[in-house]
């Protein structure tokens, strides 16, 4: 439950932030920003606006880091009555000031943010300065101080647009970093080298009609639908999973043609648009500090799937089975990645991303523990790519082949890799729905360690 802060509160805080700034500066005697949020009525922190306070900090170290400014000291709070960040920073106050007003005056959530700047003897570095006009109101855009003085605005009225700023904010930067990561998920995939029959960085597998540019084309023009599923994840949050997923199939069918579009016709990522869209939109339904948590992730992927089965093959027959997919199904009851998404992505769950994060433990590259994790993947699910490229019972003699030599070798070396890529090119073999796995995989592992 929300805390609602009285007026003592927050007396009581304004006191308290008051001696740790003169702490801090009679300490370092260097100039000193305290960034806390300007949030009005009784809520002064939750869930949503510690998101936008992280993502203040995230603009102003973003700042600093370009010029390479290492603050002196940072250390911050997180009270009922507010979040408070201070940071000591050993340059000219007018920069620093030039900085913050900057965050204030172009961020999306920059009215939202008080990032003051205070000299090294405590006086308050104003706007003016810089030559810079005071801040505007968020309702009108009249100078902010003089609203507040005559309470033009209702409380009610600068809550509602607080909390659609914030909202509108958090939801465009959570979007732009699944789609961010997605992509870059995909780029890591196709240049993991040697991938047995797959396009990488050395050559194009058993494949005639494309290459890593190919590739590269592809996911940069998906980018747009990552970002859209992550919206849409966000928007439908509070509906039924199922309906969310319903959501993102008309931004699949034009991510597909986006697909086609900029690969002049070549299928490089179809099973990925399906895969890592169900992904990014299961990321929008959660909050940003779920996503450090694959099995809560995939969970999410579960619940958006439920019944997906049942309804895409509802009425199939032989008479009007026209996919790879649908024909597998009705003759080996394979569901391929559909059935994989209804059961929570298992083999990534229990297969790949373990490895892959095992061998990075183990001191591999990235490169090498994602060449052990996409061999593990084609020991763990039924690649229909695979058996559209040969039969079932090649598939399965494949997995068999790669599972003998995994226990031999769980992280097989160069020679073993591109011994196996020989054997796939000379029989026209690719698994490249264990490749859209190991971007999963990445993704989830990026998600995990750095989102």
């Amino acid at each position: 439950m929300e805390h609602h802060v009285t007026l003592t509160e927050m007396l009581d805080a304004r006191e308290r932030r008051a001696l740790r700034q003169r702490e801090l500066l009679a300490r370092y005697q260097m100039p000193m920003v305290c960034f806390t949020m300007n949030i009005p009525g009784p809520v002064k922190n939750n869930a949503l606006i510690r998101q936008g306070f992280e993502l203040g900090k995230q603009y102003l170290k973003e700042q600093l880091d370009s010029l390479k400014i290492q603050p002196a000291c940072f250390t911050e709070t997180s009270e009922p009555t507010g979040n408070e960040a201070y940071y000591l920073i050993d340059r000219d106050y007018l920069l620093v000031k030039e900085i913050t007003c900057g965050i204030e005056d172009i961020a999306p959530l920059g009215r939202l943010f008080d990032m003051d700047v205070l000299k090294p003897n405590g006086e308050k570095a104003e706007r003016q300065e810089l030559g810079l006009s005071p801040r505007p109101c968020l309702i009108c855009g009249k100078p902010a101080a003089a609203c507040a003085r005559s309470r033009a605005h209702k409380v009610e009225e600068l809550q509602e647009k607080t909390w659609d700023i914030l909202a509108q904010a958090v939801e465009e930067e959570d979007a732009a970093l699944a789609a961010r990561l997605a992509c870059r998920a995909l780029l890591y995939e196709v240049c993991t080298t040697p991938k047995p029959g797959l396009v990488d960085r050395e050559g194009n597998g058993s494949h005639q009609d494309m290459d890593i540019f190919t590739f590269m084309d592809s996911a940069s023009a998906l980018w747009p639908y990552f970002e859209s599923c992550t919206r849409i994840g966000r928007q439908t949050a509070s509906q039924r999973a199922g309906d969310t997923f319903g959501q993102i199939r008309f931004a699949g069918r034009r991510a597909e043609a986006a697909m086609f579009s900029a690969t002049k016709g070549v299928n490089t990522h179809k099973g990925a648009i399906f895969s890592m869209g169900i992904l990014c939109a299961a990321l929008g339904r959660l909050s940003r500090d779920q996503w450090k948590c694959p099995d809560r992730v995939l969970d999410e992927c579960k619940a958006m799937a439920r019944g997906l089965i049942a309804r895409d093959f509802a009425g199939l027959t032989e008479e009007n089975a026209v996919t790879m997919g649908q024909k597998l199904y009705l003759r080996h009851q394979i569901t391929g990645v559909r059935g994989q998404m209804e059961a929570g992505l298992p083999a990534v769950r229990d297969v790949g991303l373990p490895v892959l994060k095992e061998g990075i433990a183990r001191g591999l590259s990235v490169n090498d523990a994602g060449c052990g994790a996409l061999l593990a993947l084609i020991t763990a699910a039924a690649d229909t790519n695979l058996i559209a490229r040969s039969s079932l019972k090649t598939q399965q003699e494949i997995a068999g082949q790669v599972k003998k030599l995994l226990e031999k070798h769980p992280y097989p070396d160069r020679q073993a890799l591109s011994q196996l890529d020989s054997e796939f090119v000379e029989r026209n073999l690719s698994p490249g729905g264990s490749a859209d796995l190991l971007a999963v995989c990445y993704l989830l592992y990026f998600l995990e360690n750095e989102g």
